[in-house]
């Protein structure tokens, strides 16, 4: 939700906080590695001046913006220190300390993202906060597009790991979950966020097992693993990416999905 006069903005963001900037931003920092790949896709790359370690798209960005530490540890410093115009984080991603410190010196755009309607509010706010509303409308209109040419394939049951030692797995009311809905996938994980593997998970019989290339980085190794909690079950490796990020990468995800289910 968004007034403007001339170049000045006033927006509501997904926390219901309010969001005002005089001119276009010139100094942006983000907080998020899929928001950043959005700015990059927005034709922003002049104006992003710092990104996080795990900022890994676009690659060349690592090495020529200010790198300002961590998703969840933050050089509030070095932030300070470059004087953004605007900060882009998110509510999952960030710490809420690190966000409310920063949002007293800064304007601070947060995020909240749990279904492809958030998804395109956050790319149309973004747009209009940084006066690149064309090319938002853009990656709205291709994802939308994308989404709907996705077929109905044969639903199958599958829990979904993030994590290993403990294991962990995504939930259901993640963003993540809408993405296994997307791709005809039923998550037998009905527990909140990303519960730990526990006896009970242990009794259930997916069809699949899907393991997450990221945040932690599964390898075929970690099939025996795995093969003795569910022998039954089929185990893949999925990329991450296409299930989690929530920016303009998911005008290639459906695709992605497609070719994943194509193998099943």
């Amino acid at each position: 939700m968004t007034s403007d006069t001339s170049n000045r903005k006033v927006i509501i963001d997904m926390m219901n906080r309010k969001v005002e900037l005089n001119n276009f931003p010139v100094r942006i920092i983000s907080l998020v590695p899929s928001q950043t790949e959005l700015l990059c896709d927005l034709d922003l790359d002049k104006r992003v001046v710092g990104i996080t370690k795990f900022c890994v798209h676009p690659e060349n960005w690592l090495k020529e913006k200010e790198i300002i530490g961590g998703t969840k540890k933050l050089r509030i410093d070095k932030i300070r220190k470059l004087k953004p115009d605007l900060i882009i984080a998110n509510k999952e991603e960030n710490v809420k300390e690190d966000i409310l410190t920063l949002a007293r010196d800064f304007p601070v755009y947060i995020s909240d993202i749990s279904n492809l309607h958030d998804v395109n509010r956050m790319i149309s706010d973004i747009g209009s906060l940084t006066g690149r509303e064309q090319k938002a409308g853009d990656i709205i209109n291709e994802i939308k597009r994308k989404s709907s040419e996705l077929k109905s394939f044969p639903v199958k049951t599958c829990l979904y790991f993030i994590w290993k030692n403990p294991w962990m797995m995504a939930g259901s009311d993640t963003f993540i979950n809408e993405m296994l809905n997307a791709a005809g996938y039923q998550n037998l994980s009905s527990f909140p966020r990303y519960p730990e593997l526990t006896d009970e998970m242990k009794s259930l019989k997916p069809d699949e097992i899907l393991l997450s290339s990221e945040p932690y980085p599964f390898k075929e190794k970690d099939f025996p693993e795995i093969k003795n909690i569910y022998p039954d079950s089929e185990i893949k490796i999925v990329d991450g990416e296409y299930f989690s990020w929530y920016g303009s990468r998911l005008t290639k995800a459906f695709d992605y999905f497609k070719k994943l289910r194509a193998r099943s």
